[in-house]
């Protein structure tokens, strides 16, 4: 009886074990899913804080811009003047607009920077807060040359002694100023490159612009022919005076007959403008006011028709002809051009220079580049003869028969 009772005691304490077991486990199993979502919870909380952190410099952000723009917006204006006299102590002022002339003050740091003729600010109590830039036309702007072009001495062909007038008209004087003044002669001011077309004049100034050091400008004669009265001669004054300003600096103007014809009037309108343009160019390049460090380089093709003043010493030192290439100008042209050209071994350049006579620079490199066409049309790697042969016939003349020669070679 008593062993009986023993073991059911035991039963209902281990049955009773079990079930606390049981329970334990399934509230282990609750507390882990609430832990799993709290940890989903958490992870969106940060996400979300994140966000809200990403949004709250984005608003700062923007408060800092409407605070700038509000002060601004509550800033007194500023007003445009002139410097006309600069003393020890004061500045006298021409106040744009109404042409009032005031005496006034400036701050030590400013007083040092203006001159005569110096764009300044002033507040209202005309003392002058701000010294503004010179004021330029954005056509001048874009003349200046950003990057040089990647044309040296190296790549013209057959103008040696050309080469050597002008690097010492041009680049001497900018990199060794000194040698002119221990003999005792002022350098050489410009130089006008003329001659056929394609004979290399814009590429001998490409090639001056890769090797000096100093600021190259860029224009065309045609860009300063404009149609209203004064604006061509307002580009001219523009353009020199950014290069004043950033001398040592070299002017080319190619096609320079554009605008400096011999001077004529038809009782156009036109031809008074073109007429006071150029004018403004010649008081520019040696006139009343001294040039500065600036050398100018021109090209053109038509120098029979160019004015007289124009082609005084003073505005072109150097009158340089840029002749057609001769033999060896020739030969030396293509191999410059041909240099990275897989070539067959029939292929002979100074062969080719004979046959080409009366040939410009443009038209060799033409026919150099029409060979090889001619060799991508056969589908080979290789450049032949006869692929020279019809490029020859096809830029210098006898293009049909060269066209029907090409025909039969490769077919």
């Amino acid at each position: 009886m008593s062993e009986s009772t023993a073991v059911s005691g035991q039963n209902t304490i281990q049955e009773s074990f079990l079930k606390r077991i049981t329970a334990l486990e399934a509230e282990n199993r609750g507390l882990s899913d609430e832990l799993e979502t709290t940890r989903v919870e958490r992870e969106e909380v940060r996400a979300k804080l994140f966000e809200s952190l990403i949004a709250n410099k984005k608003y700062l952000r923007e408060v800092e811009r409407l605070k700038k723009e509000n002060a601004q917006l509550k800033r007194m204006p500023l007003f445009l003047a002139t410097a006309i006299e600069v003393g020890e102590d004061y500045v006298l002022l021409r106040q744009h607009g109404n042409n009032q002339e005031f005496i006034t003050t400036a701050p030590p740091e400013l007083f040092g920077k203006i001159e005569p003729n110096t764009r300044v600010a002033v507040n209202n109590s005309l003392t002058i807060v701000r010294v503004l830039d010179r004021s330029l036309d954005v056509r001048a702007k874009v003349m200046e040359l950003v990057e040089a072009p990647d044309v040296s001495y190296n790549q013209v062909g057959g103008l040696e002694a050309q080469i050597q007038e002008v690097r010492e008209t041009v680049e001497l004087p900018l990199t060794n100023p000194e040698i002119f003044a221990e003999i005792g002669i002022e350098p050489p001011r410009g130089v006008l490159l003329y001659g056929l077309p394609g004979t290399g004049k814009t590429m001998l100034a490409k090639a001056v612009a890769h090797e000096s050091k100093a600021t190259f400008i860029h224009m065309s004669g045609s860009e300063l022919v404009h149609k209203f009265i004064g604006e061509g001669a307002q580009l001219v004054r523009d353009i020199f005076q950014m290069a004043r300003e950033k001398a040592p600096s070299i002017i080319f103007i190619d096609e320079i007959d554009a605008v400096g014809s011999i001077r004529t009037h038809d009782g156009t309108t036109g031809s008074a403008e073109v007429n006071r343009t150029m004018m403004q160019l010649l008081a520019e390049m040696d006139g009343f006011r001294t040039r500065g460090d600036i050398k100018i380089i021109a090209a053109t093709n038509r120098i029979d028709i160019l004015d007289p003043a124009l082609l005084r010493p003073g505005r072109f030192d150097r009158i340089i002809e840029i002749p057609m290439p001769g033999l060896e100008g020739r030969h030396k042209i293509l191999e410059i051009h041909a240099a990275k050209m897989k070539r067959a071994e029939d292929v002979d350049l100074f062969e080719i220079a004979k046959e080409t006579e009366g040939a410009s620079g443009a038209d060799l490199k033409a026919i150099v580049v029409e060979a090889g066409m001619n060799a991508l049309r056969r589908n080979v790697t290789s450049v032949g003869r006869n692929d020279f042969e019809c490029a020859i016939k096809k830029v210098l003349g006898d293009e049909v028969q060269g066209s029907e020669e090409a025909m039969r070679m490769f077919s």
